[in-house]
């Protein structure tokens, strides 16, 4: 069965780090289907029917999203909130998600010497990714861990919220080629 990619990136047309997993994704439809939340769902109303649908119709499930104050995106909280219903992902009969693979992508625009216990936020990535996992353990599913990409903001001094820089050719490819090594993997 395919993959499906949820990626929830509220500007993907600006984006330099997921617009580019996205475009390698797309490369490969026989393997993978990339559903973008904030193109289906500009008003943000969910439809939990035809998401839980697609879900059951693929394999393997991957969140891909750039880290929003140390979290996701609203609009994929929303969506877990929603989909991931009593009954259906969890519960005496909720077992949608049972067994299932999923991992997480994500674009962490802080420097990876920042998420050490020791670093400027004090926590590292794991950390703050673990209500995804347990959540995820919660649903009975075979959470796979994570791939990242780290370093997106810009650098004045210190690093600057919200300010993003070109990323490197060559690092922006090679995390393209790794990202689908780490999916074909789970």
């Amino acid at each position: 069965m395919k993959t499906l990619v949820i990626v929830t990136h509220p500007n993907l047309e600006t984006s330099v780090v997921n617009k580019r997993w996205v475009e390698e994704l797309q490369q490969y439809p026989d393997k993978y289907t990339v559903h973008e939340l904030h193109k289906v769902y500009p008003d943000g109303q969910i439809d939990v029917d035809q998401e839980q649908q697609l879900v059951e119709s693929h394999g393997n499930i991957v969140f891909q999203f750039p880290i929003y104050w140390f979290n996701c995106p609203p609009l994929l909280k929303k969506w877990f909130d929603d989909v991931l219903a009593y009954g259906w992902a969890y519960g005496s009969k909720g077992d949608k998600l049972m067994h299932r693979k999923i991992a997480l992508a994500v674009s962490a625009g802080i420097k990876k010497d920042d998420y050490r216990e020791e670093g400027r936020y004090r926590y590292t990535l794991d950390q703050l990714l673990s209500p995804f996992e347990t959540s995820f353990l919660y649903c009975k599913a075979d959470y796979r861990s994570f791939f990242a990409f780290y370093g997106t903001e810009g650098e004045a001094g210190e690093n600057v919220p919200g300010l993003e820089l070109e990323t490197p050719a060559n690092q922006l490819e090679s995390s393209a080629q790794a990202y689908l090594h780490f999916i074909d993997n789970l």
